[in-house]
């Protein structure tokens, strides 16, 4: 029965490096503080999230499972274990939200083919907030992921997503590598019809944090240092 088996809590982390209980809430706290088994994507950041959480747990007592880009899927059904024998277990990301434009998405699948309760608990989505803060469609919206590397293929792309946009009033999210967010930017401003509004937000939650929506000509005007720091693009075309 699925009330003998432990639960899968999908466990949210901060943004950045600020304290957790700024933007987490206490639920998260109690849940670290009685959960010692964990699929994280790094082990010594997720060590670290979880002492500042919860500075009195034992280190020795927690049990960690890689879950990144090297762990082969056969592997998965192992780190479920603990939940069929009715233990609970943690998912952590190294940032945000388990299972958004993160690994973490395969294990909870599986958790729920296996009949395990999967539990989201509340934190920070850089893709939501963002969203929220852009002024743009929170009725209709897609994530993209990255963008191709090639520079033609990229340009090619943008502007689909832009005619896209305007078809579809949809507005259109993706993110970049941080070392090459400036010149995002730069094309972003170059490729777009002048009135499509592109929306940089950057640092969220943190006391760095820059949130701004302007044409596509206002931002050839703003320079802005996104270099190497978290960021979120946002277009519409109306």
């Amino acid at each position: 029965m699925d009330s003998e088996k432990g639960n899968l809590y999908l466990i949210p982390t901060t943004l950045g490096d600020n304290e957790p209980l700024e933007v987490l809430p206490i639920s998260v706290k109690k849940t670290i503080e009685q959960v010692n088994f964990y699929i994280v994507e790094n082990e010594k950041t997720a060590r670290r999230f979880i002492k500042k959480v919860s500075s009195g747990k034992s280190q020795s007592a927690l049990q960690l499972f890689p879950l990144n880009k090297f762990t082969h899927t056969s592997i998965l059904p192992e780190y479920l274990e603990p939940c069929l024998n009715g233990t609970h277990v943690g998912l952590l990301s190294d940032a945000g939200c388990p299972g958004i434009a993160d690994p973490g998405a395969d294990i909870v699948r599986l958790a729920h083919q296996k009949g395990i309760k999967v539990v989201p608990l509340v934190g920070p989505s850089s893709i939501l907030m963002a969203m929220m803060s852009s002024g743009m469609n929170g009725q209709s919206f897609t994530f993209n992921g990255y963008l191709p590397i090639d520079k033609n293929e990229r340009k090619n792309e943008i502007k689909r997503l832009e005619r896209l946009s305007f078809e579809q009033n949809q507005s259109q999210i993706f993110i970049e590598t941080p070392y090459r967010n400036n010149k995002m930017l730069e094309e972003l401003s170059n490729t777009l019809a002048a009135n499509t509004l592109i929306c940089v937000a950057c640092d969220i939650t943190l006391s760095t944090e820059f949130i701004k929506t302007k044409t596509a000509s206002e931002w050839k005007k703003n320079i802005v240092d996104l270099h190497k720091r978290p960021t979120i693009f946002i277009i519409h075309k109306i």
